[in-house]
């Protein structure tokens, strides 16, 4: 509550100005006494306002003789002591009671004065018309409250209304209810706990028979010891084991033991364009079944998913998205808003001095769905996958590119005609501005991909062809 300051609020209006030779409350002599009459807007004396009942054309006629021979000059003058007599007052404190009433005539009709000794008659008047006003003031202060207060009845608040109907509508297309109430059923929450620790993730289910794609640093140690189980969205939980892994795409196939499981469905990477809206799903923080929305950021991002200590190994060439991804998220999926995996969530940003465990800052990344499809499906068949390679040694120079410095003997570079010394700036129309980049391009590819490959330097501008190669 605001404390008012002295001589703020609610302070007592001027007094009403007085007619000369009198004061207020003392009629002048030879005037009879009259009531005081409550100050309220539907009974002003004649010399304030007309009544709202009575014709524009015809003064009002505030009090009217019982004979009906009062002057209209003397009526005002009457009028004019009685309203002097009652005084200035703030507030109406009986704002029906003496509430005038249209008679039918037009005119405002209010109970003659009567004299003392015809007090009987004039109780049983006074007692009808009592009767009346209330009754017409009980249905105006309804209508004023109405007006003021809205249709509910004082004292009537939110928590009194019924509950609504419960909604049966379903999610609209393309939106991201209907993509999570699509999708939800085939993500799953996958839990390790080894000798050494444990650590969760999430994983996607490929098949009804309980096979699973996932991160490989999400199940590292799961064959070695460590105990793997896996919690679908059903409630039903069950032991799962891994099948294959290969840490240079972060990609990994375990097998649960349980039937009856929802697939998800695998879409495209490829022609997936800069700004189209994903959704994330998977078990952040050990939430499972957590839902967050977004857009591609960027496509073609090279990324170390295991920071500035990892190796070649560990370059993924990403999809880049704003969709909230948290640790636990990674091996979950990321789709389009036909609920189709385009990417496995995979990597984040973290900036910062490392210290404590990092979250989403809006740049996280996924493996894409082209090159995972591949890389799973060699995995569940022989437990290993290949991965593509130019048959290059490469480092920084002091240009933007990949400098080669060794060529290994036989591989699709020698044979294509690059050299050690080469600078590398370009795989078909992407351009290379590092050795992370050069990684990520090509394994982009698949086995047996031709590209062409741009050389810059000292010595000019060349193309060659090239035919990538598989490693295992």
């Amino acid at each position: 509550m605001t404390d008012h300051p002295p001589g703020s609020g609610n302070q007592p209006e001027e007094p009403t100005p007085q007619p000369e030779g009198g004061s207020a409350g003392t009629p002048p002599a030879g005037v009879p006494p009259q009531a005081p009459q409550p100050d309220s807007p539907y009974a002003r004396p004649q010399s304030q306002s007309q009544s709202p009942y009575a014709p524009r054309s015809e003064p009002q006629q505030p009090f009217a003789s019982p004979q009906g021979q009062q002057s209209q000059a003397a009526q005002q003058a009457e009028g004019q002591q009685s309203y002097a007599a009652q005084g200035a007052q703030p507030h109406m404190t009986q704002e029906f009671a003496h509430t005038p009433w249209p008679s039918a005539g037009g005119h405002t009709a209010v109970a003659p004065q009567q004299p003392h000794k015809r007090r009987g008659g004039l109780v049983a008047g006074v007692a009808a018309l009592a009767l009346v006003c209330g009754l017409v003031g009980g249905g105006v202060g309804g209508y004023v409250g109405y007006q003021f207060g809205g249709a509910q009845a004082p004292g009537v608040t939110s928590l009194d209304e019924s509950r609504p109907a419960r909604s049966v509508s379903t999610a609209p297309a393309g939106s991201v209810q209907q993509v999570a109430d699509k999708v939800l059923p085939s993500v799953v929450q996958l839990q390790l706990v080894t000798a050494r620790g444990g650590g969760e993730g999430s994983g996607i289910v490929l098949s009804g028979d309980g096979y699973i794609l996932t991160n490989n640093h999400v199940v590292a140690g799961g064959g070695s010891g460590g105990r793997l189980t896996a919690q679908f969205q059903d409630g039903r939980s069950a032991r799962a084991q891994v099948i294959g892994t290969d840490p240079k795409s972060d990609l990994a196939v375990v097998k649960a033991d349980i039937t009856g499981l929802t697939p998800a469905e695998l879409g495209r990477s490829d022609d997936l364009p800069v700004g189209a809206p994903v959704v994330a799903i998977g078990s952040p923080f050990g939430l499972s079944g957590t839902v967050t929305s977004g857009i591609i950021s960027a496509k073609d991002r090279p990324v170390r998913a295991g920071g500035e200590s990892g190796g070649e190994d560990t370059v993924l060439n990403a999809l880049q998205t704003d969709a909230a991804i948290n640790p636990g998220n990674s091996g979950g999926p990321l789709v389009d808003m036909d609920g189709n995996v385009v990417g496995i969530n995979s990597a984040i940003y973290s900036p910062g001095n490392g210290q404590g465990q990092a979250g989403s800052v809006g740049l996280g990344f996924a493996i894409p769905v082209d090159q995972a499809r591949r890389i799973a499906t060699e995995l569940k068949e022989k437990g290993t996958a290949t991965q593509t390679t130019l048959g290059v040694l490469i480092g920084a120079g002091d240009q933007p590119g990949a400098l080669v410095r060794n060529v290994v003997p036989g591989g699709p570079a020698e044979q294509a005609g690059i050299r050690s010394g080469d600078l590398i700036t370009k795989v078909d129309a992407r351009s290379i501005q590092d050795p992370d980049s050069l990684v990520a391009a090509v394994r982009s590819h698949a086995p047996g991909d031709r590209v062409k490959i741009t050389i810059g330097g000292s010595g000019g501008e060349r193309t060659v062809d090239a035919t990538l190669a598989g490693q295992g």
